[in-house]
């Protein structure tokens, strides 16, 4: 995730100036609140987060226990005996409309909350790598700029995950998280 990137990257920096380990606490309980330390105060904020959803189960659990105790009790008034027993059923048609509803719920629920974009930039990356991997060799190749770079290494992670052992590829990912500015990038590809 790019907030957990960008807080190790803050503590590897906030370490190399030689910051004290409860210097860095204080720092990121400033930055990100209590919650970064995974041991927040007790304040009505964190009750309300616990409490409210235990509430919602419990008063649904009553809920249903209200009325199902209601129905109970209601008594049932015998049928005429010229009543049917059974009536004509409704078809399948009843219920398309409501599972169209719901397909098109989920449709536009995942365009908006889901990572299918990220998925497409990380397909096109991964297909680009071998282009921008020979382009950043190439000395008489226009160099590469910080967005292709940034690509280049994506697609490098993704590719020495299949081939862990290609040690020139661990290096160049090295080399790139340098470029970048990114030290978790470049201290994993080092280790």
């Amino acid at each position: 995730a790019m907030i957990a990137t960008d807080m190790r990257r803050r503590v590897y920096d906030l370490m190399q100036e030689g910051k004290s380990r409860q210097e860095i606490i204080d720092y990121m309980v400033a930055r990100y609140g209590h919650f970064v330390t995974y041991d927040p105060p007790l304040t009505p904020l964190t009750v309300l987060l616990w409490v409210l959803p235990l509430a919602a189960i419990v008063a649904g659990g009553w809920i249903i226990v209200a009325r199902t105790r209601r129905r109970v009790r209601l008594r049932r008034e015998p049928l005429p005996a010229d009543t049917p027993v059974c009536g004509a059923r409704a078809g399948w048609g009843v219920y398309v409309p409501g599972a169209v509803i719901a397909l098109v719920v989920a449709a536009i629920s995942y365009s908006q909350t889901g990572s299918y974009q990220q998925v497409r930039a990380w397909q096109q990356a991964t297909a680009q790598t071998p282009g921008l991997l020979a382009r950043a060799l190439d000395p008489q190749a226009q160099p590469l700029n910080e967005e292709e770079m940034a690509r280049l290494a994506l697609g490098l992670r993704t590719r020495l995950q299949n081939d862990a052992g290609n040690v020139e590829g661990w290096l160049m990912l090295g080399r790139i998280g340098m470029v970048l500015g990114n030290a978790g990038t470049a201290t994993g590809a080092y280790a």
